[in-house]
């Protein structure tokens, strides 16, 4: 029988990824209280959808699940300046190579050639070197390449003057700039190694006391560390999700993680990652045949449907961006058509979105 319906694109197809969502719904400030964050819950067996609080979550959980979390730290990577001629700049410091030399995001790229230095504040400048080695993954449109750039200290420790000129590198969906609330609260309570460019979002949600409420519940705390790039905020322009690449981002498994996670995979217990972070650094981890190796990496590891998921068996996440590579891993985790049909729920009933928004666990 003829139809007018046109037939859903492709499951790889980037078009797939798509979804309305008004612009009213894009939280620009954090809830009151971390855990006060509302919390949409997805059996991926069956689509059933239940309505929660993030505070509800130590009674979601079972006894002797695996709760594993980025603990990477946020740093100021964002420095404000002026260019030659008094035009305004930014550098968004990315990785580090040496103590005062890094790749970064300038802007505006057109005139922020080699060497041409950026004025930030007294005794600290950015000097453009070049472009940056190496680099994996081709800019979004609309962004220019990686920058090898060098802090010119007048006396000044680097991470000092990080600490006292440095912004909170806000999402650029934020539309207000950073303000000093924003160092704590763009930050888990439990972050410890500097390094990340963009919060592990899914763990702002928890509280020392939600975390001393889940261990009293019988769910065990384990942490991993991946430095957030800048690459969590591009879309993906491939039309073929396939094709989709990123910069690698190095990666810690502790040895007290890597023999929780043993433990409890010999026992037949859970594993939840809070987050789509956790979530690739415990898949990068496996080794052939499914030990999780403790140590450092790097991991390039863009998930998308079709991924057999080795590691986690329920995830804490944020709600995310449309044609991003996080949607893609919840819905390579859950399934595209019920991801989306929860996502089409969370707007009709105004939940929050992406990174100071609400939260959902999948199960």
């Amino acid at each position: 029988m003829p139809t007018d319906r046109p037939a859903d694109p492709p499951q790889y197809e980037i078009g797939a990824y798509d979804y309305p969502l008004p612009s009213e719904l894009i939280a620009q400030e954090p809830p009151a209280r971390r855990d006060a964050s509302r919390l949409l819950v997805l059996d991926r067996a069956t689509g059933t959808l239940s309505h929660r609080d993030f505070a509800d979550l130590p009674e979601l959980l079972r006894p002797g699940d695996l709760l594993v979390a980025n603990r990477s730290r946020v740093f100021p990577a964002r420095l404000l300046g002026r260019r030659p001629g008094g035009g305004e700049a930014e550098v968004l410091l990315v990785r580090r190579r040496e103590p005062d030399l890094w790749e970064a995001m300038v802007r505006p790229g057109r005139r922020l050639r080699a060497g041409a230095v950026v004025d930030v504040a007294p005794g600290l400048r950015v000097r453009v070197e070049g472009p940056a080695p190496g680099g994996a993954s081709p800019p979004a449109r609309g962004e220019t390449p990686l920058r090898q750039v060098r802090l010119l200290l007048d006396g000044l420790d680097p991470d000092s003057a990080l600490e006292r000129h440095g912004h909170v590198p806000l999402p650029p969906y934020i539309h207000r700039p950073d303000t000093p609330s924003d160092r704590e609260r763009y930050q888990t309570v439990f972050a410890r190694e500097k390094g990340s460019v963009a919060a592990p979002t899914a763990g702002l949600h928890f509280t020392p006391e939600l975390i001393e409420r889940l261990r009293a519940r019988g769910v065990e705390w384990g942490e991993v560390v991946l430095h957030v790039g800048p690459g969590t905020f591009r879309p993906v322009e491939a039309g073929d999700v396939r094709r989709h690449r990123v910069d690698p981002e190095r990666f810690t498994v502790p040895a007290e993680t890597a023999a929780a996670y043993e433990r409890v995979r010999a026992q037949g217990r859970r594993v939840v990652a809070v987050g789509t972070t956790a979530t690739r650094a415990l898949e990068s981890a496996l080794d052939a045949d499914g030990r999780l190796q403790a140590g450092e990496g790097e991991t390039d590891l863009v998930i998308v449907p079709g991924f057999r998921f080795r590691a986690v068996d329920a995830l804490v996440t944020n709600f995310h961006l449309p044609r991003s590579s996080l949607l893609l891993l919840v819905t390579a985790f859950a399934g595209r058509a019920r991801v989306l049909a929860a996502y089409s729920e969370a707007v009709r009933r105004r939940y929050r979105f992406y990174s100071y928004g609400d939260a959902m666990l999948v199960v």
